[in-house]
C-alpha cells in the first residue's frame, strides 16, 4: 500500500510529531508533503527514512498550492491520502479528488471546545471544514472528546473513527542516572523539587499561572519544556513574582530527536521532574500528561481527555484541578507534602502506545484500500 501524508506544517508540534512515529510503526510505503514550514521534525521523519516534500504554500489563500499538491498526488500514483491539521485537510481532500484519489482519510488532531489548532472557532472555519469533509472518506479523532465535538459541528457520526495519539511507552521509563545526569546538565540541585510542565509557550496553555504558583512555594523550581511567543511574557511574570531564578524555560524539545543532540530529550527531562502540571484548559488529547504518567510523575491537569475518557483507575496517578492560581498553588503543595516516590506504569500508558495506534490506523486503511470489513464500534 503506498500512502500519502499531507500536513500544514512539520516545526515542532504534538501533531508533527505524533505523525513521525505513526510513520515509525504503519507497516506501509509512505512519503510526506508539507505545505509549510519543513521544520525540524520534517528533518526527523527523513532521518527515519520516509521521504519529505516541502510545497512552498505561502499562506491561507495560496490557491495555487492546490494544482501543486493535486499533481503531486496523481503522479505518485498513491492508494490512499492521509490528512493532518486544518489547512492539510482542506487543501488535501480537495487536491486528493482533483487527481482522482478517492480514498482520503483524515485526522484531526487540534479541535477543541473553543478554538482549533489555537485560533478561535468562526462559522466560516466550520464551514469550510465540513465542505472538505465531503470529500474524504472518514475523519479520525483523537479522543471520544473530539468525536463528540465534530459530531456536533455537523460531522455523520457514521464517518468519524477514533484512533487515539500514541507514546512509545518504554522510552519513557523512569532512569534515576539519566535524572542525575539531566539535573547537571540544567543547573538543578539534586534536591531541589522540580515542578514540570510541556507544551508551546502560547497564552492558551495558561503557563503563567504556573510560574506565579511555584513562585509562591518556596524553594519549589519550574522547569518548562517548549517555545512559543509567550516565553519573554513568562521570564516578566517570574521577575515580577520574584522567582527569576526558580524558572528554567529549556526550550523547545523534538521527541524522539532526529540525531545526536547536546541536549536532553524528553524522557530525560521528564526525568527531572518531580511532579508534572498541565495547566491548559482545552485539551483535544493531552499527548504531554500520558508521557509524563509513563515516565512515572504524579500529575495534575486542567483538562485531559486522554485520561478523562477512561476509568479513573486506569491512572491512578493523575488528578483534576482547577485552574485557578490558589488552587495550583494548594495542588502543588499536597504533592510536596506528600513527596511521592516515581508511581509505577499505569494501564493509561500502555493503552496510548503509538503501535497500538498504528494498527487501529491499518484497520481503517485496509477498510478504505480494500474494502475490509471494520470491527464493531
Amino acid at each position: 500500500m503506498k500512502v500519502l501524508h499531507v500536513i500544514t506544517g512539520l516545526g515542532i508540534g504534538g501533531a508533527e510529531q505524533q505523525l513521525r512515529l505513526l510513520l515509525r510503526h504503519l507497516p506501509v510505503r509512505s512519503s510526506v508533503v508539507t505545505l509549510t514550514n519543513p521544520g525540524a521534525v520534517a528533518a526527523g521523519i527523513e532521518a527515519d527514512g520516509t521521504p519529505v516534500t516541502h510545497l512552498g504554500m505561502t499562506g491561507n489563500r495560496d490557491l495555487g498550492a492546490l494544482p501543486r499538491l493535486a499533481r503531486f498526488v496523481r503522479q505518485g500514483r498513491y492508494d490512499l491520502v492521509h490528512t493532518h491539521l486544518y489547512r492539510a485537510c482542506v487543501y488535501g481532500r480537495t487536491a486528493a479528488r482533483l487527481a482522482g484519489v478517492r480514498r482520503v482519510i483524515a485526522t484531526e488532531h487540534s479541535l477543541g471546545e473553543t478554538q482549533i489548532e489555537g485560533r478561535p472557532l468562526s462559522a466560516g472555519t466550520r464551514a469550510l471544514y465540513l465542505a472538505s469533509e465531503r470529500l474524504g472518506t472518514s475523519t479520525v479523532a483523537v479522543s471520544p472528546s473530539v468525536a463528540r465535538r465534530l459530531a456536533e459541528w455537523g460531522v455523520p457520526p457514521e464517518r468519524i473513527r477514533i484512533v487515539p495519539n500514541g507514546i512509545e511507552t518504554d522510552r519513557f521509563a523512569f532512569d534515576a542516572g539519566a535524572r542525575r545526569r539531566t539535573r547537571q546538565a540544567l543547573g538543578l540541585p539534586e534536591d531541589a523539587h522540580v515542578v514540570g510542565g510541556v507544551g508551546r509557550l502560547t497564552p492558551g496553555k495558561r503557563f503563567d499561572r504556573l510560574v506565579r504558583a511555584v513562585a509562591s512555594i518556596p524553594d519549589a523550581r519550574l522547569l518548562l519544556v517548549g517555545e512559543g511567543e509567550h516565553r519573554a511574557e513568562l521570564l516578566r511574570v517570574a521577575g515580577e513574582c520574584g522567582a527569576a531564578d526558580r524558572v528554567l524555560l529549556a526550550g523547545a524539545c523534538e521527541d524522539p530527536p532526529a540525531a545526536a543532540s547536546a541536549g536532553p530529550a524528553l524522557p530525560e527531562l521528564l526525568a527531572a521532574m518531580d511532579v508534572f502540571v498541565s495547566t491548559s484548559p482545552d485539551e483535544t488529547f493531552g499527548l504531554a500528561v500520558v508521557e509524563a504518567l509513563a515516565a512515572g510523575l504524579p500529575v495534575l491537569y486542567v483538562a485531559c481527555p486522554a485520561v478523562d475518557d477512561l476509568a479513573p483507575e486506569a491512572a491512578p496517578g493523575a488528578r483534576r484541578i482547577g485552574e485557578s492560581v490558589p488552587e495550583l498553588i494548594s495542588a502543588l503543595r499536597g504533592i510536596r507534602d506528600a513527596r511521592l516516590a516515581r508511581l509505577p506504569l499505569p494501564a493509561a500508558a500502555r493503552r496510548y502506545d503509538i503501535a497500538r495506534s498504528a494498527e487501529q490506523l491499518m484497520t481503517l486503511y485496509d477498510q478504505a484500500v480494500h474494502g475490509t470489513p471494520l470491527p464493531a464500534k
